[in-house]
């Protein structure tokens, strides 16, 4: 005998069936990632129709299938409407989208997922709006921003606050234009570059400490077989911000950081580069490729080009 359940959830994905129906992948609160039939949804005057669209929040009622569910009845709880209405804003909701489903389980509540992807498409729609369009300057920072939280609720977010290999804290210098730290996806996160920054004038290796024959000294360190590349400490220091519940007040056009850098890359840059790097990152510990990042570099292109 069929079983009818309620539950609460978010469209992410949508593929037509037959002639009017459509399949959507639903995140839900209660149940975990679900496949159900929306039937008639393409039909002009179907009821369920506006209530199928991408990111629509709603309260359902629905019969459990052998393979695939059925809606029965939908009441919308939220739309985010202002991402449909903004290429930038609509392209990053996806992205986050996507990496959702990478990580959501099914048959099991997934209360802080749904919370999570929630609260940033939320943070992304209400973005104002610079001319006809945000800049990307303020899109990728919060899409940056979501990534990692993304992954930080997956248990695979990068370390960036101390070494992977040491476990010593690292601090950006912004002192030194020629600081760099190492960033390493097979190992983790952030990796000192200590021992391969030691003066080329200095011949002599350094020597171990006899006394102390527990612990090897940093220089003594083992470095991952891929360092994938170095970061100075305005990258370093962004990708440490990620980490908070929000981005400080004004990050994405932090002048005092930029001001200790001399010579740089815009701000736009920048977080184009800690986007790449993150999407690379998820993209190895998920196993597979993120769609939606080229449509952000198609975005990000158009966006540079216009201006």
């Amino acid at each position: 005998m069929s079983r009818t359940y309620k539950a609460t959830g978010i469209n992410l994905k949508s593929i037509p069936l037959g002639e009017s129906d459509r399949i959507l992948t639903i995140l839900t609160r209660e149940c975990g990632l679900i496949r159900a039939v929306a039937p008639g949804v393409r039909k002009p005057k179907s009821k369920l129709g506006g209530r199928a669209g991408l990111f629509v929040v709603n309260e359902l009622v629905l019969t459990q299938g052998r393979s695939l569910d059925r809606i029965n009845q939908a009441e919308t709880l939220e739309s985010y409407p202002g991402l449909s209405k903004d290429l930038g804003k609509l392209t990053a909701g996806q992205y986050l989208a996507e990496l959702a489903l990478c990580q959501a389980l099914s048959d099991q509540p997934q209360e802080e997922l749904f919370s999570l992807l929630s609260e940033h498409l939320s943070r992304i729609e209400g973005l104002s709006m610079v001319g006809d369009r945000p800049s990307t300057t303020q899109v990728l920072p919060l899409l940056t921003q979501g990534i990692y939280h993304l992954l930080a609720l997956g248990g695979i977010a990068p370390q960036v606050h101390a070494c992977c290999l040491t476990q010593r804290p690292l601090t950006p210098d912004f002192q030194s234009l020629n600081w760099r730290v190492g960033f390493s996806t097979s190992a983790g996160g952030i990796v000192s570059l200590v021992s391969e920054n030691r003066p080329k004038n200095s011949g002599a290796k350094p020597k171990p400490d006899p006394s102390n024959r527990s612990s090897p000294s940093v220089q003594t360190q083992t470095l991952p077989r891929k360092v994938d590349r170095q970061l100075n400490a305005v990258e370093l220091a962004i990708l440490q911000q990620l980490t908070a519940a929000e981005l400080p007040q004004e990050t994405h056009l932090n002048l005092q950081i930029q001001g200790m850098m001399g010579e740089r890359p815009s701000v736009d840059q920048v977080w184009v580069s800690i986007e790449h790097l993150l999407r690379h990152y998820a993209q190895y510990h998920y196993g597979q490729s993120i769609r939606s990042a080229t449509l952000m570099d198609t975005y990000i292109h158009s966006a540079r080009a216009s201006f």
